[in-house]
Parts: C-alpha cells; structure tokens; sequence
C-alpha cells in the first residue's frame, strides 16, 4: 500500500474524532522535510559549557535511560532541563 505523502501542514484536517484521525494517518504520513522543519534547534553558538558533578551511581542510571531511548546523555539531561523550565515557566 503506497502512503500519501503530506509536505504542507495546511494539508492536514482538523479532526472530528480519534477514530477519523486514525483512519487519515493509515494512508498519509508527513514528509520527512516537513518533519525536520518542525523540530526545535537550540542556537548552538550561544551555548555555555558547565561542569556539573553527578553520584557515578545517578549519572550510570542516566546513561543506562539515554542508551535506551537511544539518546546521548548530555543531550537528554538538556532536554530534561529545558522541559523543566518549560513548567517552572506556567
């Protein structure tokens, strides 16, 4: 079965229900551009390095979490630290 591909988010409906949407995304799929083009990149060039200090206990468990969601750690703890400031933010 060929998936529809959809590059424009204006091709996507407003659902009336879960089932509806079901059946829309059983034949479409967003384009892999416009998926990337939703992402959120931090601005590199302004990115400080820290030096934190973990319990070598804590900081396996991260890694082991990190290696799981095949994520690079340090990545993941920023992404826990960005969601955090997101709900201090509310």
């Amino acid at each position: 079965m060929t998936m529809n591909k959809i590059t424009d988010w204006n091709q996507v409906p407003d659902f009336a229900d879960e089932r509806s949407e079901a059946a829309y995304w059983a034949v479409n799929q967003l384009d892999v551009r416009l998926m990337n083009s939703a992402l959120q990149r931090p601005d590199v060039r302004e990115s400080t390095t820290i030096t934190l200090r973990f319990d070598p206990r804590m900081l396996a468990r991260i890694k082991r979490i990190a290696r799981s969601r095949y994520l690079n750690y340090q990545s993941m703890i920023k992404q826990w630290l960005s969601e955090r400031l997101e709900q201090e933010n509310r």
